[in-house]
């Protein structure tokens, strides 16, 4: 291998390193936390304690790797469905904005629990 490659070998392994960290480091929390406010999402979840839904971790968990999963959570929170809540089917509540920014900055919060 001759110096130039060798070169831009090193330098594409510490670009991949310095930005394979938290990629939900630019997150507002204080703005998810109130979205998740407002919606009433916080009556059906938390962080860490099951309540009638899921906690977020464990929602970030079943979704990681996952390709698709920005796009299928920004669905299950911003269009009407149905969710299993002891053993019976119920509707999800929506977020309360249709600000896109707004909604990825939730979903982008939720991924990183």
């Amino acid at each position: 291998m001759n110096k130039k490659t060798t070169f831009l070998l090193i330098t594409s392994v510490a670009l991949a390193l310095a930005t394979s960290g938290n990629l939900y480091a630019a997150v507002d929390d204080a703005d998810a936390e109130k979205l998740l406010k407002d919606s009433k999402c916080l009556k059906c979840h938390d962080v860490e304690k099951t309540k009638k839904g899921k906690p977020y971790k464990k929602i970030a968990a079943e979704y990681k790797g996952k390709a698709t999963a920005k796009a299928e959570l920004i669905k299950h929170v911003t269009e009407p469905n149905q969710v299993e809540v002891e053993g019976e089917k119920v509707d999800h509540g929506t977020v309360k904005t249709r600000d896109a920014e707004r909604i990825n900055n939730l979903i982008d919060w939720i991924l990183a629990r």
